[in-house]
């Protein structure tokens, strides 16, 4: 063969390696330009494992309901907290889903969409004790790219609440939480992939899992485990680096929205801007992997309603509320809350019932939308004006109710309050932007 003939045969076989390896590295190069999107799947929709297609719109509701005040121990137990938080990993029936797919070769998981929680965790084989799983369980031994956290790692050493393996010298963690549940297993490193709503697939290597062997965990959805997206150095969105930039956000769909899915962004996909968009600060705190802002208050009309922890300066009031995506109600102190009634019975002229659920206070019989008056939450520096969507539910054909409750010691902004607005949080610049959106065509 000539010099020639062999200096072609070369160049072709290179410009078809370029070919192929650009092929390979072609979702992580789009991520890392433009961001990307993924869909959030609520735990009670068609596309959800764990729809049951025998309940009514209705029992769904009220089920959702409940769930907000099984998931306040998670922030209870951590609040006034000096420490770092510890892997977060404990369930308390987050409300949205996101398929992904962990290890080489990828394997499928569903995981809890949590801004509760930091590590993103799922359950491994051999399994010392499990929570019931529909999808294959992930065996590290069987992934290429599964490596175990060396106990002097600095990863390891970050995590408060790990111990050493006597046996491998690698990292353990373990949570235990005040309902009784809890997780222990081992600490690693692996590629995880993401299905983005263009279809392609981004995956991202090296990142921090907790691989839980031993697992005592309130699931019932055909979950793996958690994909964490709080504020802490351990949540996926701190460890995608420059790809998500620190920003994500949501648009979440009204419950009774069964034809699309809500989104999730990361990255440039995330940014919040336009007109009608508010933004407030972020609040550093401990635990860091809680997102806390800042209520002033809630406008009725023309009556404004201040928040006011009894006996609490304005000073203790910065970073007094939570916004949380796994939490279906909004749950404020007592004082607010009663003055929000107030208000709400004084302007709405409709005949009260009890709640078919038993589980809201203030209820109004109604076989059509009802017209309230105008309430905006005054958050420092951002005024979110609410729709009757965001502050009353519908729990039955003749009943519509307020979608808030009273609680003492801590304050959710929680995810029917966020229906219908795209939700960013920069962790870069410390803020949460607010701004109206129909969910249903962003």
């Amino acid at each position: 063969m000539s010099k020639i003939m062999i200096l072609k045969s070369i160049l072709i076989a290179y410009i078809s390696l370029v070919s192929i390896l650009s092929i390979f590295k072609f979702p992580s190069t789009e991520a890392s330009t433009t961001g990307f999107t993924i869909d959030l799947i609520h735990r009670d929709s068609p596309q959800s494992p764990s729809y049951d297609s025998s309940l009514t719109p209705s029992q769904r509701l009220a089920k959702a309901l409940r769930r907000s005040f099984t998931r306040i121990h998670r922030f209870q137990a951590k609040k006034g907290s000096q420490q770092s938080p510890e892997p977060d990993v404990i369930n308390a029936s987050g409300e949205y889903f996101l398929k992904y797919s962990i290890g080489t070769p990828p394997v499928p998981s569903l995981g809890v969409a949590d801004t509760g929680s930091d590590v993103t965790w799922t359950q491994c084989q051999p399994c010392i004790k499990c929570f019931k799983q529909e999808l294959p369980f992930f065996r590290p031994n069987a992934s290429s790219t599964y490596k175990r956290i060396p106990c002097n790692s600095p990863s390891c050493r970050t995590l408060p609440d790990t111990t050493c393996s006597k046996t491998r010298k690698n990292c353990l963690y373990s949570a235990s939480y005040g309902d009784g549940s809890f997780t222990y297993g081992e600490v690693a490193t692996d590629t995880i992939t993401l299905g983005s709503t263009r279809g392609k697939m981004v995956s991202f290597p090296n990142i921090v899992v907790g691989c839980g062997f031993k697992n005592g965990i309130l699931f019932d959805g055909g979950e793996s485990g958690i994909v964490g997206l709080g504020g802490g150095k351990a949540s996926l969105v701190r460890q995608l680096g420059s790809i998500a930039q620190g920003k994500f956000s949501y648009c979440l769909l009204s419950l009774s929205d069964n034809s699309n899915s809500s989104k999730l962004k990361f990255g440039a996909n995330a940014v919040v801007s336009g007109k009608g968009v508010v933004s407030t600060p972020l609040v550093s705190k401990k635990p860091e992997t809680f997102y806390y802002l800042t209520l002033i208050g809630i406008s009725v009309g023309k009556q404004r309603l201040e928040f006011n922890y009894l006996g609490d300066s304005k000073a203790n009031q910065e970073g007094n509320i939570i916004i949380d995506s796994g939490t279906t109600l909004t749950l404020l102190p007592s004082n607010l809350y009663g003055n929000l009634l107030k208000v709400l019975k004084s302007a709405i002229k409709l005949k009260q019932i009890p709640d078919p659920s038993g589980v809201l206070d203030l209820c109004y019989f109604s076989l059509k939308d009802i017209h309230i008056p105008d309430v905006t939450v005054h958050f420092k520096g951002a005024d979110v004006k609410l729709k009757a969507e965001n502050v009353f539910v519908r729990v039955s054909e003749t009943a519509v109710c307020l979608a808030v409750q009273a609680m003492q010691d801590i304050a959710i902004y929680g995810n029917i309050a966020q229906v219908n607005f795209l939700v960013g949080y920069d962790l870069e610049k410390r803020t949460v932007s607010f701004k109206p959106t129909d969910c249903g065509k962003s």
